[in-house]
């Protein structure tokens, strides 16, 4: 009905559910006896309305200013905010069935964008001072921070339980209060004052509560010592643990408790406030991890000498990795990553700084030759330093990178699913201790170096606009590298989680032919398995993905007359970033493939003479307390994109450490002590509709999406939204108005310029997270289920880069300026 009811309000809630009773028609006149026929006609059609059960479902998500979970009733599974739960309890309650007044009302509550525009309409319609002067833009984008690891495990199970206790401070300060929680040991009480408590001092107290079910020794106080302290306004909570435990036997206090919580814990429930922290930041971590977009260097110490050993790799920093590659494909990360340069990044780790390194490949003679030069080896002469950015930026294989150096904590290595004591025998595996040969390997690895891609196109423009000539060729040997004699190995370590590969693959070279539109390019395979293999081209190539090739092997063809190895259809998968190497499948149609079929019988005979690939060969332990270890040290904040109804939301920041420069401003700027404000990175208009366009068009294994914001923030300034200054770097369109932009944030408070890489994500690995989800949902099923959409609801990543360094060193200033 489109009538306006709002008058009669009072009478609709007078008959909430109501209209089936046998005197509602009496009452329903005499209340209404003095209102027109039509209007009392109209009224009561309208009670009848509001009556009629309902069974449409309500998905909140994306339509209030709320975060929506699962709230399952009668059968039914609605997503609802808090807000709109505690409407949808009341109408029901009123009504006494789930009735169209119920769904209406839940639908229509104060925080539903719908019904906040409506109002902000209506006021600015009737000319409100107020409302026309209003900014309707948000200031606030809260956050909340999921760190990676260490994931904290509890040695026993905290049942959730009120119960009376009496706590003696001292000789005379005795005091009531309730518990919280208990476990055997230990326990967490509610002291509603401020009274003086210390951690590490004992305190004696005693289970009045439990008097009465458990008949209390002659030791009946117990002395525990205080662990941990947290202050809630006007209130403390108190976590301590039993100083001494008593022998264990039948009468015992310690074997009561382990009977009480055991018969009790499905009743009370479990605490599992550790168990869904240590999930929920697991699952972003999984997400986060394989698209990470810096390659992780780990340096070993042999002697006094340090080394780059081991690379952590993913798609999306693949490219950057093979960067560092001569024309054979050996590592020539000894040329980025010098001992000289290691020096230098210690001590800038100090102050929470990083090193800016230029570079760019000269090719002679079928070679490659890597040329570097870093910040602060240029800042010795102002004049080559212009130079060499010139005649390297005039490269197309010019790149610059920022380096960080962070320190390897082995104890990191470890992460502990948090199962607390109910972890079987059979499922002990999974909270192993390193094994001594993996500690000592980590002991030789004291440091990881990071390495990030800053390189755009608007860096390069700049660099490319200075000039190189009368360039002292005898200065620019200096920064070339020497090629090893004996080639360094640097171990290739997949960021995984769960091996996706279906067969093993055999590193193995022989010479292959690839035809495309009768074309031929000419290379030599590096890996196969029987359903495809990689192949190094002798040339770049055009291939892209999903492009058929054929492909035939002469060398192999002279040593089998059994199979015909010519022709044969492959599909291109991947192509690498400088187009030269790419990984194939085999084609089949209606025949089986000749391909496969030789290669099979190949294995099947060499079993004992080929090599397998390295990655599936290595270590699995080592390869995960590496992952371990950088995930919980990255300085790397990620957005998590999440999909809100059909838009998508950023309410997620995950990453390893939160003490970044940019992570502190955002926390300052934030409202809730416990979030960080994004303003800074969504506070522009065009940002998150720009990265939600790009996310819906990405797949999976596309190449990150590149975009670059520069901020300025007034120190002066307390309102957030005037006091933050935010510009695409599309909206500084040119360097004159990029170096005002940078000076006057100089000048005025603060100077941030930050890259923003989104990736698309894929599924996640459940069976990953499957030993807790199901420890949760064994407890608070409705809380498992919560979770499993949260991590189903994952979309995209974005990275944000702080590349401020880079930008002020293009223009030649300093943060003093």
């Amino acid at each position: 009905m489109n009538k306006d009811f709002s008058k009669y309000k009072k009478i609709i809630d007078e008959f909430s559910g109501q209209v089936l009773n046998s005197d509602f028609e009496t009452k329903f006149y005499a209340v209404s006896k003095n209102l027109p026929q039509t209007e009392r006609f109209l009224l009561k059609m309208e009670l009848k309305r509001l009556a009629a059960p309902c069974t449409r479902l309500i998905d909140l998500r994306g339509l209030v200013d709320g975060e929506c979970k699962i709230f399952q009733h009668e059968q039914r599974i609605h997503f609802l905010d808090n807000v709109a739960s505690l409407v949808f309890t009341e109408a029901f309650t009123r009504y006494g069935s789930y009735s169209l007044a119920v769904y209406e009302a839940t639908m229509n509550t104060e925080n539903n964008f719908r019904v906040i525009y409506q109002k902000e309409k209506a006021q600015l319609s009737k000319g409100s001072p107020e409302a026309s002067t209003k900014i309707l833009e948000k200031s606030q984008y809260p956050a909340k921070f999921y760190s990676f690891g260490p994931y904290h495990n509890r040695i026993e199970e905290r049942m959730n339980f009120v119960i009376s206790i009496q706590v003696t401070i001292g000789n005379d300060r005795i005091f009531k209060c309730s518990t919280l929680d208990l476990s055997v040991s230990g326990c967490k009480f509610k002291v509603n004052d401020l009274r003086p408590i210390a951690i590490g001092q004992k305190i004696t107290i005693r289970f009045s509560g439990l008097e009465d079910q458990f008949q209390l020794m002659a030791e009946s106080d117990f002395i525990y010592e205080v662990k941990n302290l947290t202050l809630l306004d006007n209130m403390q909570l108190v976590g301590v643990k039993r100083a001494h435990q008593d022998k264990s036997g039948p009468n015992s206090f310690t074997q009561y408790m382990l009977s009480f919580i055991q018969e009790n814990k499905r009743r009370y429930k479990i605490n599992l406030d550790n168990t869904i922290s240590a999930l929920q930041a697991r699952s972003f971590e999984q997400y986060v991890l394989p698209k990470s977009n810096e390659l992780p260097v780990f340096i070993e110490k042999n002697n006094t000498s340090l080394t780059p050993k081991y690379a952590l790799t993913c798609p999306n920093n693949q490219g950057l990795y093979q960067y560092w590659q001569d024309e054979q494909h050996n590592s020539t990360l000894f040329c980025l990553i010098t001992p000289e340069r290691i020096t230098r990044l210690k001590k800038l780790a100090l102050s929470g700084q990083s090193l800016l390194v230029f570079s760019f490949i000269h090719q002679s003679q079928g070679k490659s030759y890597f040329y570097t030069a870093d910040e602060l080896q240029l800042g010795d002469d102002a004049e080559f330093m212009t130079q060499f950015l010139a005649f390297a930026a005039s490269k197309e294989n010019f790149l610059i990178t920022q380096l960080a150096l962070l320190d390897v904590v082995p104890s990191r290595g470890q992460s502990n699913f948090t199962l607390s004591n109910s972890m079987t025998e059979k499922n002990a595996y999974l909270n192993a201790p390193l094994s001594n040969e993996i500690q000592a390997l980590l002991a030789k690895t004291p440091y990881i170096v990071v390495v990030n891609d800053v390189t755009q196109n608007e860096s390069v423009q700049a660099y490319q606009s200075l000039s190189y000539e009368g360039i002292n060729s005898v200065k620019l040997k200096k920064f070339g590298h020497k090629r090893l004699s004996e080639k360094l190995i640097v171990d290739n370590i997949g960021i995984n989680y769960r091996n996706k590969r279906q067969e093993l693959r055999f590193t193995y070279k022989t010479p292959v032919h690839v035809e495309i539109n009768d074309v031929i390019l000419t290379g030599v395979s590096l890996d196969f398995s029987p359903s495809g293999l990689k192949v190094s081209l002798d040339k770049t190539t055009m291939l892209l993905k999903g492009d058929m090739v054929y492909l035939s092997f002469p060398k192999l063809q002279k040593i089998t007359s059994a199979f015909a190895l010519t022709d044969l259809p492959y599909e291109v998968v991947r192509v690498n970033s400088a187009k030269n190497i790419i990984n194939l499948r085999v084609f089949v149609q209606q025949h089986q493939h000749i391909g496969r079929k030789f290669f099979k019988a190949l294995i099947d005979k060499n079993s004992d003479k080929l090599t397998s690939d390295e990655y599936d060969t290595f270590s699995p332990d080592l390869a995960r307390a590496l992952r371990n270890i950088y995930s919980a040290s990255s300085t790397v904040p990620a957005l998590v994109m999440q999909t809100s109804g059909s838009r998508y939301k950023s309410e997620v920041i995950a990453g390893g450490d939160c003490h970044s420069n940019l992570m502190s401003v955002m926390q300052q700027l934030s409202d809730g002590n416990l979030y960080y404000n994004l303003y800074p990175i969504l506070g522009h208009a065009d940002i998150m509709p720009s990265l939600s366009v790009k996310l819906k068009k990405m797949q999976e294994m596309d190449s990150p999406s590149c975009h670059v914001l520069y901020i300025a923030l007034k120190a002066s300034v307390d309102t957030v939204d005037k006091a933050v200054s935010i510009k695409l770097s599309s909206e500084l369109n040119s360097e004159a108005l990029k170096q005002g932009f940078i000076h006057q944030a100089l000048k005025n408070g603060q100077f941030f310029c930050l890259m923003i890489k989104l990736s698309r994500v894929g599924e996640p690995d459940m069976s990953y997270l499957h030993h807790e989800l199901s420890y949760i949902s064994a407890y608070a099923l409705h809380r498992g289920k919560q979770i499993e959409q949260n991590i189903w609801s994952v979309s995209g990543i974005a990275q944000i880069f702080d590349i401020s360094q880079e930008a002020l060193f293009r223009y030649g200033l300093t943060r003093n300026a």
